[in-house]
């Protein structure tokens, strides 16, 4: 019989364990891309550039402007958006911490003290039959779970992996705000000359408009030369609020950059941006990208996150191990408490396997190898990104020279025909219209000018972002 009971009892435990939760077959399915077999080595070589070091961490000094070095001081200071990342970086230090607690011992202490009235009817022996009694209690409580199957310590290394990636985060936020008020920097020195550019046109217009009226009055042109001469002037004063207004804006967008209010935006002089060659190539490029892009290297550090929390998944399938224990003082009513033979401890462990659960252990690890591909497949587009973003810039670059060129040779063509139909109209050969035509020409290429000029330092700026920006 009893043989065939133990028989029974190990067959059950066989199909017991046969039966319990598995992970078998669940693997994540991504596999991360590598810089260098990302072909770029053709287009590289044929960018015209000068080699050179990866960018520095001040990168903006390079531009020559005391003010732009104070804005960015500032902003770096006072910013909100800065603040933020730097919340997000101490809640992920914080869960780390959660996490690095959960796999040490416990310890407590716990105490009671209850007034009972014992039954009179029960187990319970005389004197304490029917009579109202003290129940007191303190224990220090210890428990601790085994990490056998490693559980715990990927946890950790998960939690690790995501205040990581928070620390990069936050340079990558201090990037973007240094090149958000370089940029608005930028645009506020465009403005000023597009308004010094309405200025000088206004100026010119007004010449004009005095030698149309001698025209007149000598009657070499008529009154309808000298309304369109006149239409001229508020059309060139309009331009001038216009630059103005974009003046205004910039100040007050800088502000809220620092963290300011508009009157400090107000306070900003027009900027003295110096002419710089344009960033050059590290020689290292692509595979030291890697390293130096933050948005790169903090993606990596969740695909390690990810990637512990399926080893944290797995380890959940295998049994735990706890051990549990207490010390402490116990007795009935306070005279004897503090005796010795009220001394109470107790020691054990404990071990838990799960079997049945309806596939929640299954459907988590799915999660996690899901959440992990995931992963992986955002970095590989973000290091495509990053190196498209580095082969756009240095494309635009090579060819900003070759159309500057070409707009030098306009403006100059430009400007020897206004020079020349402002001596036709003087003389009396020409009339207001070739005038006012070659001074629209004059005009345009003068405002492309401070465009290509802007998109130069516009280019600089973002190669050196996409460069990783000193990181």
């Amino acid at each position: 019989m009893t043989s065939r009971f133990t028989f029974a009892t190990l067959m059950a435990t066989a199909t017991l364990l046969a039966g319990c939760a598995s992970d078998g077959g669940l693997r994540p399915q991504a596999s991360m891309a590598q810089a260098d077999r990302l072909a770029a080595a053709a287009t590289l070589a044929d960018a015209r550039v000068s080699p050179a070091a990866w960018p520095a961490a001040n990168w903006w000094q390079r531009y020559g402007d005391a003010q732009l070095d104070q804005l960015v001081a500032e902003a770096l200071a006072g910013s909100p958006n800065l603040r933020i990342a730097q919340a997000r970086v101490r809640q992920a230090q914080a869960a780390e911490g959660l996490a690095e607690a959960a796999g040490a011992p416990q310890l407590g202490a716990a105490a009671r003290s209850t007034r009972q009235l014992y039954s009179a009817n029960s187990s319970v022996p005389k004197p304490l039959a029917g009579s109202w009694q003290w129940s007191n209690e303190a224990t220090l409580n210890f428990s601790y779970e085994l990490d056998f199957w490693g559980k715990h310590e990927a946890a950790l290394a998960a939690a690790v992996g995501r205040r990581n990636a928070a620390e990069v985060d936050a340079q990558a936020s201090r990037l973007m705000l240094e090149i958000g008020v370089t940029q608005a920097y930028l645009r506020l020195s465009q403005a000023h000359a597009q308004l010094e550019l309405a200025q000088s046109v206004l100026k010119q217009r007004e010449h004009v408009l005095q030698l149309t009226r001698q025209r007149v009055a000598a009657q070499l042109d008529s009154s309808v030369d000298l309304k369109q001469a006149e239409l001229a002037i508020p059309v060139a004063r309009e331009q001038i609020a216009a630059a103005k207004e974009a003046v205004a804006l910039l100040r007050t967008q800088l502000a809220a950059l620092l963290g300011a209010g508009p009157d400090r935006g107000a306070a900003i002089a027009r900027p003295q941006l110096q002419a710089v060659r344009p960033a050059g190539l590290p020689g290292s490029l692509p595979s030291e990208l890697l390293a130096r892009r933050p948005d790169v290297v903090a993606q990596r550090w969740r695909v390690e996150a990810q990637l512990q929390d399926i080893k944290a998944a797995q380890a959940q399938f295998y049994p735990s191990f706890n051990l549990a224990g207490l010390v402490g003082l116990q007795s009935l009513g306070f005279g004897k408490f503090l005796q010795g033979g009220s001394q109470l401890s107790a020691l054990g462990g404990g071990l838990s396997l799960p079997i049945f659960d309806g596939g929640r252990l299954r459907h988590n690890l799915a999660l996690r190898n899901a959440d992990y591909d995931l992963a992986v497949e955002q970095y590989n587009q973000t290091l495509v990104d990053a190196l498209r973003d580095v082969v756009s810039q240095l494309t635009s670059i090579q060819w900003l020279q070759e159309r500057a060129a070409y707009q030098a040779e306009a403006l100059a063509t430009a400007q020897q025909g206004y020079a020349l139909a402002v001596q036709r109209y003087q003389s009396g050969l020409g009339n207001y219209l070739q005038v006012l035509a070659a001074q629209n020409q004059v005009l345009a290429q003068q405002r492309a000018r401070i465009d290509f000029d802007a998109r130069a330092f516009d280019l600089d700026m973002n190669l050196v972002r996409a460069l990783g920006g000193g990181y």
